[in-house]
């Protein structure tokens, strides 16, 4: 079995997963995140901004120690909607390279892609199933076999509380407001897919995994107890009332909740409800698994960086 391993460089944060792979069979050897904030200055000035630029940079080259130590013989960074937008990404891909990891820019649909399928063993053939991966700078929707039928949105969490007013905590008009702009977005946006209806939506990245572990009281995260978790959208708007009733300094002190998502996750809650709402689902299921495993699963076809 190869060790491969697959880095997500986000709006937010910059994951990695270390796994070893035998057919379509990952195994996790290592997870490793950090919040590092690259595209919190990205709306006011256009570029990533120095302290989060040097964050970053600084993650990359400690995954790249840890890849060396694990004996991860090929690899695959991928750059999602900050690298997309970044007036400054060339120079940040100069620096990642130099910090010893090649970073590829992917667009929307191929991070789509690759989302479907890293989750798509987890799915129910023939299941009405809508996956919803809401990100630092976009959210992801993904329908249909194959994972082509997808759209991508620019309402992630970092971009909300840029563009819409949050106070802390935040106002309950606040609240609404955020729901009421993000039913409008989705409505729009997936409007090619006309009155679709599912049985189930499927939500991957921070958001998701975070209320699942809220939900739990979990103060070691446990990937296990998180994959396939299942909430109905009661148990969302119970969140949504919670979360935005706490200042993000009490939210932090609550079981399951991670350092630097204090402050994005009541709208990333209220995009979630928003979705639920707009598709008729009444229950969500949460996948540890997403953009990573999709990434590490096209390696293989000839997409990563030999050793």
């Amino acid at each position: 079995m190869k060790t491969l391993a697959a880095i997500d460089i986000g709006t937010n944060t910059i994951r990695m997963l270390v796994a070893k792979r035998r057919g379509n069979t990952l195994r996790a050897v290592e997870r490793i995140r950090c919040i590092t904030g690259m595209g919190r200055d990205l709306r006011n000035t256009g570029r990533i901004g120095e302290k989060e630029f040097a964050a970053s940079v600084s993650t990359l080259r400690e995954f790249r120690r840890r890849m060396d130590a694990l004996g991860v013989v090929q690899y695959r960074a991928c750059g999602t909607a900050a690298l997309r937008g970044a007036s400054n990404s060339d120079s940040f891909l100069e620096a990642a390279r130099s910090a010893g990891v090649n970073v590829e820019v992917i667009t929307a649909a191929e991070e789509a892609r690759r989302t479907w399928k890293g989750i798509h063993g987890r799915l129910r053939k023939g299941d009405s199933t809508v996956v919803m991966d809401i990100g630092g700078g976009s959210t992801e929707f993904i329908a249909g076999d194959g994972g082509n039928d997808s759209v991508s949105l620019p309402i992630g969490v970092v971009v909300a509380c840029d563009l819409l007013p949050f106070s802390d905590p935040p106002e309950p008009w606040q609240i609404l407001n955020a729901r009421l702009y993000f039913s409008d977005r989705i409505r729009a946006g997936t409007s090619a897919w006309g009155k679709r209806r599912f049985r189930r939506l499927v939500g991957t990245a921070g958001t998701f995994t975070t209320l699942a572990a809220l939900e739990q009281r979990m103060r070691t995260y446990r990937p296990e107890r998180i994959d396939g978790y299942e909430m109905p959208i009661g148990r969302l708007r119970h969140w949504e009332q919670r979360l935005g009733s706490l200042r993000e300094n009490e939210r932090l002190a609550l079981p399951g909740m991670e350092k630097g998502r204090e402050r994005y996750i009541v709208p990333g809650v209220c995009q979630a409800i928003a979705a639920m709402e707009c598709f008729g689902t009444e229950k969500l299921v949460v996948s540890d698994a997403g953009l990573l495993e999709g990434i590490l699963l096209g390696i293989p076809a000839g997409k990563g960086e030999k050793e």
